[in-house]
C-alpha cells in the first residue's frame, strides 16, 4: 500500500514540472524532449507495477511530447539525449508518423539511419523485413539508453520465424531494463514463444518471473491466457508443482480463475485428468458465496467426464445447469457435450430393415465415410478443420485414449459427429482469444 501511495505521489511530482514547462511554451525554459521522455518512461513503468491512474497521464504525456518533438529546433538534436528520446518515444507508443517527420528533416545526421528506417519498416507493420539490418545495428546500442527498446522490438520481428532467437533477445532487453515496461512485456511474450517453441521449462521459468513482479500489471490478463496455453499443452506431475508456485502469487479469485480456464480448455482439447484435477482446484478455492465459481467448476468436471464411465453422471450433471448460469460460449459447449453423451448412451439398435433403410441420416454418414475419404461430421463450420474431425484416421489414435473405443460402426458415426461440434466450439474459443 504504502509503495502504491509512493508511486502516485511521484508521479504527481514528475507531472508538475512538465506542466509548468508545457505552460511557458514559446519561451526560454521549455523541457528538453529528453527530460519529458524521462518522465513517460517513470510513468509507464508504474502502469506495469500497479498504478493504473497513471494510464491517463501516459496518453497526455504522450500527445505532449508529440508536440514538443515537432516543434523544437534541429540543432536540439545535436544532444544524443534528444535523438534517444525521440526513439524511444516512438517506441513507446508515440506517434510514428513523427518519426518520418524528424528523419526526413535530419540533415545533419545526427538519428542513425539503420536505426530510424528499422522502425519506420516495423512501425508499418513489416517486422520480418528489419530483422537483418536491426540484429546487424542493435548490439552496437547493448549499452545505450535505447538499447533495451530496440532489442524488445527485434525480438518482436524474430518472433514468428525463429521463437528460440526471439527469446534470446527478450533475455537481453529485460535483464537490461529490470523493473520496466520493458521487461513486463519481455517476460510475457517469452511465456508464448516457450509454449509454442516447446520448451515448457523455460516458459515456467518465465511465467515464475513474471508472476513475482507483474501481476498488477494491466496487460497481466493476456498473461494468463498465454499461461492458460503454457500449462494445458504440457501439463504433467512435474508441472503441476511448478504451476501451482506460479498460481501461490495470486490471491485466491485469480487462482480459481485460471483454474477454470485451464478446465475449460482441458476439457475441450479431450485432457480428461487435467480437466478434473483443474475443476476440483477451482471449486476447492471457490469461496462460500462464489456460487457461480463452483458451478463453472462443475460444469467443467462434467464435460470432462463425458467420454467416460461416468457418463451418466455427467450427463445428469451437466444437464441440471440452468442456462442463466452459463456464458453463450459455455452453453455452445453444453450442448456439444451433450450431443456427445446422448451418442455414448444410446443403446445399440438391432440389424434390421429399419436400420438398414438409406434414410438413416447416421447411416447415410457411415456409408459415405466408408465409401470415400470425403470429410465427416458437420462439416459446416466455416472454422472447423476437416481434416482433424474425419475418420479414425485423422484422430491420431486419440479416439482409443481419449474417448473410448466406439461400440459399433453407427456409434462412431454419433461419436465423430459430436467430437466436431466440439472442434467448432473450440475455434470459435481461439478466434475470441480464450
Amino acid at each position: 500500500m504504502l509503495k502504491r501511495l509512493h508511486a502516485i505521489l511521484l508521479t504527481s511530482v514528475l507531472a508538475i514540472p512538465l506542466a509548468a514547462g508545457l505552460a511557458r511554451a514559446g519561451g526560454t525554459e521549455e523541457l528538453a524532449p529528453f527530460k519529458m521522455v524521462r518522465s513517460l518512461q517513470y510513468v509507464q513503468d508504474s502502469v506495469v507495477l500497479g498504478d493504473h491512474s497513471a494510464i491517463e497521464m501516459q496518453r497526455f504525456m504522450l500527445g505532449a511530447i508529440d508536440k514538443r518533438l515537432r516543434a523544437v529546433e534541429q540543432s536540439a538534436f545535436r544532444d544524443p539525449r534528444n535523438v534517444d528520446a525521440a526513439l524511444v518515444y516512438v517506441m513507446s507508443g508515440g506517434n510514428p508518423d513523427t518519426l518520418d517527420y524528424l528523419a526526413d528533416r535530419d540533415i545533419e545526421g545526427n538519428f542513425d539511419t539503420r536505426v530510424t528506417e528499422a522502425l519506420r519498416q516495423y512501425l508499418r507493420g513489416k517486422g520480418a523485413l528489419i530483422v537483418e539490418t536491426l540484429s546487424k545495428a542493435a548490439p552496437e546500442y547493448k549499452n545505450a539508453r535505447i538499447g533495451p527498446y530496440l532489442f524488445l522490438i527485434l525480438g518482436n520481428a524474430t518472433s514468428q520465424q525463429d521463437p528460440l532467437a526471439a527469446m534470446k533477445y527478450y533475455d537481453w532487453a529485460r535483464l537490461t531494463a529490470p523493473g520496466t515496461i520493458i521487461e513486463e512485456a519481455a517476460l510475457r511474450r517469452s511465456v508464448f514463444l516457450a509454449a509454442k517453441a516447446n520448451e515448457p521449462d523455460k516458459g515456467f521459468r518465465y511465467a515464475l518471473s513474471y508472476a513475482r513482479r507483474y501481476l498488477t500489471s494491466p496487460y497481466a490478463s493476456q498473461f494468463a491466457d498465454v499461461f492458460v496455453e503454457l500449462a494445458v499443452a504440457h501439463f504433467d506431475q512435474a508441472a503441476e508443482q511448478k504451476v501451482s508456485e506460479v498460481l501461490a502469487f495470486m490471491d485466491r479469485p485469480r487462482q480459481r480463475e485460471v483454474y477454470l480456464r485451464v478446465a475449460r480448455r482441458a476439457a475441450i482439447g479431450g485432457n480428461q485428468a487435467l480437466a478434473r484435477l483443474a475443476s476440483k482446484r477451482a471449486e476447492g478455492l471457490a469461496d462460500s458465496g462464489a456460487s457461480q465459481a463452483q458451478v463453472l467448476a462443475s460444469f467443467y468436471e462434467g464435460v470432462a467426464a463425458v467420454p467416460s464411465a461416468d457418463v451418466f453422471a455427467a450427463t445428469e450433471t451437466i444437464s441440471a445447469i440452468p442456462d442463466e448460469k452459463l456464458s453463450t460460449r459455455d452453453r455452445a459447449l453444453r450442448d456439444a457435450a451433450k450431443a456427445v453423451a446422448d451418442a455414448v448412451v444410446r443403446l445399440p439398435q438391432d440389424e434390421s430393415s429399419a436400420q438398414a433403410s438409406a434414410s438413416t441420416p447416421d447411416r447415410i454418414a457411415l456409408e459415405e465415410s466408408q465409401a470415400s475419404s470425403e470429410e465427416t461430421g458437420s462439416g459446416m463450420s466455416p472454422f472447423g478443420e476437416a481434416a482433424e474431425t474425419s475418420g479414425a484416421s485423422s484422430n491420431g489414435g486419440k479416439t482409443g485414449a481419449g474417448m473410448g473405443q466406439p461400440m459399433d460402426p453407427a456409434l462412431d458415426g454419433f461419436l465423430t459427429n459430436g467430437r466436431s461440434k466440439i472442434a467448432e466450439i473450440d475455434a470459435l474459443l481461439k478466434e475470441e482469444g480464450l
